[in-house]
């Protein structure tokens, strides 16, 4: 049902580095970018996107807002929120279970936008 996701960057050639790094272990690339945006896809799924806010302001996160993105198992939410904050990512919440069918890893990137690797 979810085609892609778009997070706000304030810099979009940080956001490219962060952001390349870490879903390159998910399997995605970059499908589509510009000067102003950069997507990213792992097969014909759901995409990412990064981009400078079309109206020319600054990107703001919103609190309450969040990108969850499915891992696979629960040694790759641990893999990949680890590498999220090795690339200087801030914790929202360590890697673990979450009730009993749900683990995940909670994580804002450079930019602030929250995200979450998970598994069920």
């Amino acid at each position: 049902m979810i085609g892609y996701v778009t997070l706000g960057t304030n810099d979009l050639a940080r956001a490219n580095k962060f952001y390349d790094a870490l879903l390159a272990d998910m399997g995605a690339k970059r499908v589509m970018e510009s000067d102003r945006y950069t997507v990213w896809a792992a097969g014909k799924g759901p995409m990412l996107m990064v981009c400078a806010p079309f109206d020319g302001g600054a990107a703001t996160q919103g609190n309450g807002v969040m990108v969850a993105l499915a891992a696979g198992s629960k040694e790759k939410v641990d893999a990949l929120y680890a590498k999220a904050i090795a690339l200087g990512g801030k914790d929202e919440g360590a890697a673990g279970p979450r009730g009993d069918s749900f683990y995940g890893g909670y994580f804002r990137d450079p930019d602030g936008n929250k995200l979450c690797f998970f598994h069920m």
